[in-house]
């Protein structure tokens, strides 16, 4: 029964992951607050992790860790969008 977490936490974590290097990448107006999920889903599998700690679910949760933050540290390297005035 030490799977439950896992079991219960690999998809959302999964699917977070995916959709939040989608907005990374293709929605640059929206990544911070894309960011900020990523951040969140974190604390979630944290406190899973709290409450049933198993090596496979601190495996992912390390690599989760490690994909926010390499988006955080691409997000913070990069230039912000120059917003152009609209011609008519």
């Amino acid at each position: 029964m030490d799977q439950e977490m896992l079991n219960a936490l690999l998809l959302p974590l999964m699917f977070s992951m995916i959709g939040g290097t989608f907005v990374f990448l293709y929605r640059p107006e929206q990544r911070a607050q894309g960011l900020l999920i990523l951040t969140l889903f974190q604390l979630v599998g944290a406190a899973g992790y709290a409450m049933k700690p198993t090596l496979e679910l601190f495996a992912l949760l390390c690599v989760h860790a490690l994909a926010v933050l390499v988006l955080l540290t691409r997000h913070l390297q990069a230039p912000l969008p120059v917003v152009q005035p609209e011609r008519k």
